[in-house]
């Protein structure tokens, strides 16, 4: 019975001695770090029995050795080193890879110098949650100088793009027109192939409507607008005498010499710019000559669009590969129901200026009121541009053929309707159908208008639709790929976007799971090279007995 526990006791003594080594080696490591002995299924105990030449200090429970003679000491100092390691990798466990590699860099460096390894451990081994302040700051200007190349690059491919556009102009706007107006037409196409008419057929049948309904509706404003234009032109003499009197009376009074002087003046100023005036004329004609090419080549290609158009994506497929084709499919056809949703909006936009500009016009009776209300509803698709186009001509004929009062009326409907128009509701509609905030609205009809005109400003529009339906698939395999949405989370507009959902789905699901295995693997990991030092102290031990 003696003999047995003195055994035990024994094993517990050379136990702690080991335990009280392994310590002694890692005596760089933070005490809070330190692990106790586990507890063995043999064994009553619940700490490691500390030996002689061993301290406790009560109060910080750090454990420390004192000086021993060097010939009873059993452990080399390449022995020394390694359990340096191992102690100060187990504290280090929070430790980034990058930082584990830098530590193990300095030891070997140590250990060709002759210096201590533990020395190459220093304050990531005394407080392995904080991080040099150098290595802070440099990771923080390397990812600010990495956005900022990134940022430049992406300014440099914009300018080129820019530029680029700028000599191609002349061929892309052409495109861009069909494709609104495909957008306008598709339905009606689609709805003709499902009775049984032949594609071609339906095509041509849907272009020959689309410009009868155009020819039916000038054809029902155009003998009112004769028969009104003519007594405009006999208004409109009264309606110049009306304007002069206007002048010579209050708070103006001016008299007819003055006004005198100030037609004389103008005609004289419009002689001298004669030259320009020819000039700008030319200019006109030519950019006239260029809008029905555009035109033309506009129609054809609307044409082929719409019979053909439906063999493009899977050229694109084709050409691309499976992958790449399957979001080309998405991308696009997200982008084609957007368009159809702006033109849509569009068109209620301007019908709705047209209807309440057309009514109080007649109210007021105001000549050509029909005229003008459909060139209203057609200048509604040029934003700022053809409303006020539109809104000035309908002032000068309420001023000239009825009176200033009238003038003044129209100019505050048409001011008040397209303040309701522009502000409140087109932005509303068109964020809806495009689902673009109205800001972003804002400021492309204002881009665009500034950098291509009047046509920068009717594209500027679809343009940045286009721009926030890519992003915003990007944005959902993000989502997708991160875990945090499912397929069942987004509106997919094809089957091809859904496969391409779920593929990033299952990639999600995979890295979730191949992240727990690995931090499993780790825990497994650390747990073992806790216990081999222990594991080779019994081995040790055995051998002694």
């Amino acid at each position: 019975m003696n003999s047995s526990t003195n055994g035990r006791a024994s094993r517990d003594n050379n136990e702690g001695r080991d335990f009280a080594d392994f310590l002694a080696g890692s005596r760089r490591m933070d005490p809070k770090n330190m692990l106790p002995l586990p507890d063995s299924a043999d064994s009553d105990r619940t700490a490691p029995v500390i030996p002689e030449g061993i301290t406790e200090d009560p109060e910080t429970k750090v454990v420390s050795q004192e000086p021993t003679d060097t010939s009873t000491q059993d452990i080399t100092d390449e022995a020394l080193q390694q359990q340096e390691i191992e102690g100060s990798d187990l504290s280090l466990s929070k430790v980034t890879p990058a930082q584990k590699r830098l530590i193990e860099k300095k030891a070997k460096k140590a250990k060709k110098s002759g210096d201590s390894v533990a020395d190459a451990y220093s304050e990531q081994t005394l407080n392995p949650e904080q991080r040099d302040r150098a290595e802070v700051i440099g990771s923080s200007v390397r990812w600010f100088a990495g956005w900022c190349l990134r940022f430049l690059i992406m300014a440099l491919a914009a300018y080129v793009l820019f530029n680029v556009i700028g000599k191609l102009w002349a061929g892309i706007l052409p495109v861009l027109l069909s494709l609104i107006v495909c957008s306008v037409l598709w339905p009606v196409v689609r709805f003709l192939r499902k009775m049984k008419i032949p594609n071609g057929v339906a095509v041509l049948l849907t272009i020959l409507g689309f410009f009868a309904v155009i020819g039916g509706i000038f054809a029902l404003i155009a003998p009112p607008a004769v028969d009104q234009s003519r007594e405009l032109v006999n208004q409109a003499n009264d309606g110049i005498r009306t304007i002069q009197d206007w002048l010579a009376g209050p708070p103006l009074n001016l008299e007819e010499t003055q006004l005198n002087d100030a037609l004389s003046q103008a005609t004289s100023w419009l002689q001298k710019q004669s030259g320009n005036i020819a000039s700008e004329v030319a200019a006109g004609a030519s950019a006239t000559l260029s809008a029905l090419v555009t035109l033309l080549i506009m129609l054809v290609l609307t044409f082929f669009f719409l019979k053909d158009g439906e063999n493009f994506l899977p050229l694109i497929r084709r050409i691309t590969g499976r992958r790449v084709g399957w979001h080309l499919t998405e991308v696009l056809t997200r982008m084609w129901n957007t368009l159809g949703g702006f033109v849509r909006t569009q068109a209620i936009v301007s019908f709705i200026d047209a209807f309440f500009i057309g009514i109080g016009l007649i109210i007021l009776n105001v000549p050509l009121a029909g005229a003008l209300a459909v060139l209203t509803f057609f200048a509604g698709f040029i934003p700022m541009i053809g409303a006020i186009t539109a809104g000035t001509l309908s002032v000068l004929i309420a001023l000239v053929a009825v009176d200033f009062q009238t003038a003044v009326i129209v100019l505050i409907l048409i001011i008040a309707v397209q303040q309701i128009e522009g502000n409140i509701l087109q932005p509303v509609l068109q964020s809806r159908a495009m689902d673009v905030h109205p800001v972003i609205i804002l400021l492309a009809v204002t881009l665009g208008g500034t950098l291509f005109g009047i046509i920068g400003a009717f594209l500027a529009v679809p343009v940045a639709a286009m721009i926030a339906v890519a992003l915003r698939y990007m944005g959902d395999l993000t989502d997708l790929s991160t875990g945090e949405k499912t397929t069942t989370d987004i509106n997919f507009a094809t089957k091809a976007g859904t496969l391409t959902g779920a593929q990033n789905e299952q990639a999600a699901k995979r890295w979730q799971e191949l992240r727990q295995q690995m931090k499993q693997d780790a825990e497994k990991l650390n747990f073992s090279n806790l216990l081999n030092p222990l594991r080779g102290n019994d081995k040790s031990s055995g051998s002694h007995k």
